[in-house]
């Protein structure tokens, strides 16, 4: 999002050939008008109180209301503990975030951490009506770079 002036003009060209351009940032800058036209899909990952990053630093609600008036966006979390979902769940009201376009991830680096959060965040998910995703990457490989 830093050069998102100078990767505008690429997505666009991109998406007028036929191509799909899709964004994943942690929320905390706001697309520019064109780069918000020329990208198919944005994948908003908006910090939690358990990454330990200041607050101020990860919930910039002027660039999270711009993100939630686009369409074309999904907002992804980090969870580690059932107090993260209670965070989204604050998250998701105050941006007006529909609940299919909330997705929930349980955190870790060895499949049985991912099994373990992931068991019970499926059905959180299934209850409020959010998206569950995985780290597939990890279930499959494990911690291992470069794979």
């Amino acid at each position: 999002m830093l050069q998102q002036r100078e990767l505008a003009p690429l997505a666009a060209s991109l998406r007028d050939r036929g191509y799909a351009c899709e964004v994943e940032t942690n929320g905390t800058l706001a697309p520019q008008p064109d780069m918000a036209d020329a990208i198919a899909q944005w994948n908003v990952s908006p910090k939690l109180t358990n990454s330990g990053n200041d607050h101020a630093r990860r919930e910039v609600a002027s660039s999270l209301n711009a993100f939630a008036a686009l369409d074309s966006v999904y907002f992804k979390f980090v969870i580690v503990e059932p107090e993260d979902v209670d965070e989204v769940s604050l998250l998701a009201g105050s941006y007006q975030l529909e609940p299919a376009k909330v997705i929930l991830m349980p955190e870790g680096v060895t499949a049985e951490v991912l099994n373990e959060r992931g068991a019970w965040l499926a059905e959180v998910c299934r209850d409020k009506g959010y998206r569950f995703s995985t780290r597939l990457h990890i279930q499959l490989w494990g911690d291992e770079r470069g794979r």
